[in-house]
């Protein structure tokens, strides 16, 4: 088994092995994985993600595609203003605007 990687954290580098598995690459984790101790920042969370020497080529490839993937994808478009509240905005801003007017509406009318 040969060093691919390394991760922070048993949680990355299980979705690490995660996707490895799906292309059928025998993948292993070294560190702190399943201890009493479980730190997810600085050196003490480094996990080691170990391959076979014969599928390495294959899982750097695995890794690339990952990193594409994640450079790649669209940010989630923002949520849409429900109707309602756009029509409460309007209302809002007619009624300030008709007050700000009415009473030098009057004065020049009057």
């Amino acid at each position: 088994m040969v060093r691919l990687t390394q991760v922070h954290g048993s949680f990355a580098a299980r979705v690490l092995l995660a996707r490895l598995a799906d292309e059928g690459i025998d993948a292993r984790m070294r560190g702190p994985v399943d201890g009493p101790y479980r730190f997810t920042v600085g050196e003490m969370a480094r996990v080691e993600v170990l391959v076979p020497e014969d599928q390495i080529d294959d899982a750097a490839y695995v890794l690339l595609a990952n990193e594409v993937e994640d450079a790649t994808a669209l940010p989630e478009p923002a949520p849409r203003t429900p109707l309602h509240h756009r029509v409460v905005g309007a209302v809002l801003l007619a009624t300030i605007v008709v007050a700000a007017v009415a009473p030098v509406a009057h004065y020049l009318g009057g």
